[in-house]
Formats: structure tokens, sequence, C-alpha cells
């Protein structure tokens, strides 16, 4: 049976088990991208490899995620965003149990571009999903319980990496994700919606540009962080900044960019990623230092050290489904600038802590922070998809994914120069660098309320069906019989 494109949103029966094939994939790809740190140094101690060589670990899978990213977007634009979900569901569930199966470091790499690439393609299109699977008057309330999700699972990486090493060997933490992913294959088959396609064409060289740029960027940045050769860093980010500048110019000539330029001519979209940007910049910051100052700093155990990092994705989790509702009666212009607010001053109060701080002082300043983080993402992801229209909303999905990607990036790099700069008050730098940039997300986040740029509460509900502009057709769902192919 061929899955019908939905007019606005899928009937409450289904939407229940297309929204469990979401949180299921994004959880654990979301998750991966977070419990590789937690593991290395086990990792590295069976395969009798350098710390060195074993941050390969790491690294290859966030550059195959980063670098198809955008390409994966665009090809859910032309043959549906369920295909490209699916697909990226299976190619991640294979990479997991080739991780799990792995018996060198070379193995394990090669395992993780594979998972990296899989993860991309459901990252990439997973918000793209949320706006075909919630009606447009809900789409506040799809959007925030996404943002829980990935925010919940990439925040408590750490600590569940950590519960599972000390009861399993590593290889568990990826041989989990298997069964997991047949049930959300199932899930996806069974529920997800078909979607309008794009009648462009691939831009391969678009997409070349694109990973060489992004996959450049990243790559210089982590050799940055790990305190590589300053000319061999120049050269990589060299090298990156000339691919981008490439990238840009082939995009303006074009009627569907890869890289959404086109979008970013929308204030509100721009505005928003650039929020998105500031607020995975701190979030980054906050928690490749947090560990340090806790072990180091406060001599913590690492058990401790991940309990004392658990009421932050906790009040996320409490907090955004709370905000994703509010985004459909309130500005996410003034909820997001109050959530960064909220973020700016737990970090602040964080970086403040006495000599000797109590359970109860950390744990408090650690809610303000989740709190904050919690009531933020999901109107400003919102903002940025109510921003797009409905025929890019692929390209917009990749955006959201790109921002908290590289804005995690630039948090661990940033860290490691706190660290340069002053070694044993490193933490609290890094802490107070976090506080700078959730400060700057406000202030961008309130701008959006300026004359002449529209808070995108006050955008009109488009549907799924509706014309596209000229110069950007797409098919529509009169044309229903060219969409996604069925189960």
């Amino acid at each position: 049976m061929r899955p019908s494109i939905p007019d606005d949103g899928l009937p409450p029966s289904q939407r229940v088990w297309a929204v469990l094939a979401l949180v299921f994939a994004v959880g654990m790809s979301a998750l991966d991208s977070s419990i590789g740190n937690t593991a290395l140094p086990t990792i590295a101690a069976e395969m009798h490899a350098s710390p060195a060589s074993s941050i390969w670990v790491v690294n290859a899978y966030q550059l195959s995620v980063v670098v198809s990213l955008l390409p994966f977007a665009s090809l859910g634009e032309i043959f549906g965003y369920r295909r490209v979900y699916i697909l990226g569901l299976v190619v991640f569930t294979i990479g997991s149990l080739a991780c799990a199966l792995a018996w060198s470091l070379p193995t394990l790499i090669a395992a993780r571009v594979l998972q990296g690439f899989g993860a991309s393609g459901i990252m990439s299109v997973n918000t793209a999903l949320v706006r075909f699977i919630y009606p447009s008057r809900s789409l506040g309330r799809g959007v925030g319980f996404n943002a829980l999700v990935v925010g919940v699972s990439t925040a408590a990486g750490p600590s569940v990496a950590a519960a599972v090493l000390s009861v399993a060997p590593w290889q568990w933490l990826f041989a989990v994700n298997v069964p997991f992913g047949l049930v959300a294959f199932g899930l996806a088959l069974r529920a997800l919606p078909a979607t309008p396609r794009a009648s462009h064409r691939f831009d391969l060289a678009s997409a070349l540009l694109n990973a060489a740029c992004l996959g450049l960027l990243i790559f210089g940045i982590g050799e940055a962080a790990h305190s590589a050769d300053h000319l061999v860093v120049a050269l990589v980010l060299t090298g990156a900044v000339v691919a981008g500048v490439l990238l840009v110019q082939r995009q303006l000539s074009l009627t569907a960019p890869l890289l959404p330029v086109d979008l970013y001519r929308r204030p509100m979209f721009a505005l928003s990623s650039a929020t998105a940007m500031c607020s995975f910049t701190a979030q980054g910051l906050a928690f490749v230092s947090l560990p340090f100052y806790f072990q180091t700093t406060l001599g913590h155990s690492a058990v401790e050290t991940g309990m004392l990092l658990t009421p932050w994705p906790a009040a996320t989790a409490l907090m955004a489904p709370i905000a994703g509702p509010l985004s459909d009666r309130f500005p996410p212009a003034i909820l997001g600038g109050i959530g960064m607010a909220l973020l700016c001053l737990g970090l602040g109060l964080m970086a403040g802590l006495p000599a000797h701080p109590s359970t109860l002082d950390i744990v408090g300043r650690m809610l303000v922070c989740g709190a904050g983080f919690g009531f933020f993402q999901s109107p400003n992801l919102k903002a940025i998809m109510s921003a797009a229209p409905p025929q890019r909303s692929g390209s917009a999905s990749g955006i959201v994914a790109t921002s908290r990607l590289l804005g995690q990036s630039l948090g661990a790099a940033l860290v490691a120069l706190c660290f340069g700069i002053a070694a044993q008050r490193g933490p609290e730098l890094a802490l107070v660098l976090g506080a700078g940039f959730s400060g700057v997300a406000s202030l961008v986040s309130f701008s959006r309320l300026l004359p002449g740029k529209p808070d995108s509460a006050t955008l009109a509900a488009v549907s799924v069906d509706q014309r596209v502009p000229t110069g950007e057709a797409y098919v529509t769902g009169e044309q229903r019989g060219r969409g996604d192919a069925g189960r």
C-alpha cells in the first residue's frame, strides 16, 4: 500500500506510531554522537591504541555526519523524506552492528564512518518529517518533543555510557542499537508519511564543495582542540574557507540550493539559525568543561560526576514539552530570549561556585542551565521551520542539525583554548565564555521582535499542498501518484 501525503498532519492514531519511529532513531543517533568520548579510554586500552589514534573513533563519526547532512536533506526534498529517513535508519543499524563486531581500531573507525552516514540520514530530515506528522496548529508541540529527544539524548550520552561500561564491555554501547533500530524500522515502514517531492536535480558539485568545507572545518577545529601544529591547522582552515566561498558562489545561481542561501535571505531564518549556533556552542563549552571541573577541581569520582551532570538533561526534559506548546501561543523570540537568559544566568552561577560547594549548590545551578536550554530549543526550532516554506523543509531541517554539530564542535575547541590560556582555571573560564555565548543568543533571539523582522508566530500556517513560488517547483499533493514508494 502506498502511503498518502497528509493534507495537514497525520490522524492521531497514526501520529503516535510515527512519533515513536522518530523517537527511537533520533534518540539513538543523538546518543551515539556523545557516548564516544566516555568510552575512548576503555577502547584505546583494549586495542592497545594511542590516545591520538583512538580519538578518530569520535572524529570519524562526527566528520561523516557533518559532511553529509545537507546532501541528505537535499535528497530528502527530491526523493521524499520518508525514503531518506528509512535508508539512514538501515545504514545506522548495520553500522552499529559493525562497530560491535569490530576487531581492530581501523575496522572500528570504518564502522563508525558507516554509522555516521546512517545517523546523518536520520538527523537531516527528522525535523522536516515532524512538519508533516503534526498539524500546523500543533507544530510547536511536535518540534518541542523532537527537541526534547535530541537534547536529552545528547546530554545524557556520557552518563549512559558510564552506566553501560560499569556492567558490560564497550561493544554493548553499539550492540544495543541493533534491536532498537529494528523496532524503529518496522514503525517507520508502518507509520511515516510520504511527502511532496521536488523536481530539481541533485547537485553533486555542491555536495562535494559542502563536504570539503564542513569536513575541513570540523577537522581543523578538532586538530586545534588537540594542540596540533599551528601551520597544519591554518592550512586546513584556509582550505575550509576557500571551499566555503566557492560553495556560496555556486549556490547564488541556483533556485533550490543545497546550502540554503535562499532561506538565509529571510531575517527570521537567519537570526534563528544564528541563535541556535550560539546556544549549542554554549552547551558544548559546558559539557566538555564540566567533567574536568567536577573531577579535577572539585575531586569527585567519575560516577559522582555523571550524577552531577544529570540535573541538566532532567530539567531540559521537563521544560521542553512545556515550551513547545507555549510557542504555539506566544512569540518564539520572547520564549527563546528568556531561555537563553536563564542559561546565561546558570552558567554564570556555575562559574562562580564557591571553593567547596555542596551538592545542592551544584544541582540548583545545573537545573537553571537545563531549564533555560529546554525553554529555548523548542520555540527556536519552530521559528526555523516556520520561516521556511514547506517545499524547503528538508534544507531547514539540515541546517538545524548542522548548527548543532558545528556549535558543539566549536565549543569543544574553545574549551581546549581555555585550558591553554589558564590551565588551573580553564573550566571556570570556559563556563564564563559559555555564559557569554548564551547572552549573545538571548539578545539575538529578542532582536527578532524588531520592526521588519516578524516573529514566526505571526507567519500564516501553510499547508503541504501549497503551490511554490515561481522558480521553486516541486510536486504537490495533487500529484501523489509520484510520492514515496509504499511499504
